[in-house]
């Protein structure tokens, strides 16, 4: 066998797959403050996307593709109109990810500005959802966007 030939299927039982992105940095409209209004700022992704399919050529499809995701990501943020808080960017990440990739299980998604406070690297938010709660997000979205209109 030549080291390049896979050995059968690419299982790895347990928790399955994870994808790992490091600081994605993408400019968006985002913060509270009134000096943040006035242009995009750089803001950072850490993300790790959890899935459990068997990763083969003939699958692909139903994988988790980095580049497709960096992509889609970060039109989105260069895209939208401002946000106030780093943790409602982290919820449209999730729920956005979740919609667009039916094969991820859970995610944590790193968002943070980086060099944003004197004396401080970065500052930022974490998010931990799983398939489940993204449902429960969208069944209350949903509850509650009914009951407005």
């Amino acid at each position: 066998m030549k080291p390049y030939e896979p050995l059968g299927t690419l299982s790895p039982g347990g928790g399955g797959w994870r994808i790992v992105v490091d600081e994605l940095v993408v400019p968006t409209r985002i913060g509270l403050h009134p000096q943040e209004y006035l242009a995009p700022q750089p803001v950072a992704i850490d993300a790790s996307l959890h899935y459990r399919g068997v990763p083969a050529e003939e699958n692909a499809h139903e994988l988790i593709d980095y580049e497709s995701w960096c992509a889609r990501v970060s039109d989105h943020l260069e895209s939208k109109p401002h946000t106030r808080l780093l943790e409602t960017l982290a919820v449209e990440i999730a729920a956005l990810s979740f919609t667009q990739w039916p094969a991820l299980d859970a995610l944590t998604l790193l968002l943070y500005k980086p060099k944003i406070r004197e004396g401080t690297r970065r500052v930022g938010v974490e998010l931990d959802w799983h398939r489940a709660d993204f449902d429960a997000w969208r069944a209350s979205a949903a509850l509650h966007a009914a009951a407005v209109g």
